[in-house]
């Protein structure tokens, strides 16, 4: 299983990105995928939004109304749409998956908001 992020970049307060993850070795239409990111000096990494094979969607409340997290199952790809991004929205943000009962992630994509 492997999981390519890629998107992130430097932005201005009020700017926007969008991030990518295209997924290999796993039946991506009935996997649960999520966006995780770990901000500076943090060990932990934090959920971000997740989407089900249904296509429900849950977010952290602070990126409600701002991050809108989809999937294209035809090409095996998770987006992560970005718009009115803050500084403390900067970190590396990693891409997951849980497939028969393991997670994998992906290698991370660094995303920095300057205010």
């Amino acid at each position: 299983v492997q999981l390519q992020a890629s998107g992130g970049g430097l932005v201005q307060a009020g700017g926007s990105l969008r991030l990518s993850c295209v997924v290999s070795g796993t039946t991506f239409s009935v996997t649960a995928m999520g966006w995780y990111r770990q901000a500076p000096g943090k060990q932990q990494r934090e959920l971000v939004a997740r989407i089900f094979p249904n296509f429900s969607t849950n977010y952290a409340d602070s990126v409600k109304g701002r991050f809108t997290i989809s999937r294209d199952n035809d090409k095996d790809t998770m987006y992560l749409e970005m718009k009115s991004l803050k500084p403390e929205d900067t970190g590396i943000y990693y891409c997951n998956t849980l497939y028969r009962g393991s997670g994998f992630w992906g290698q991370g994509t660094q995303v920095t908001v300057s205010s």
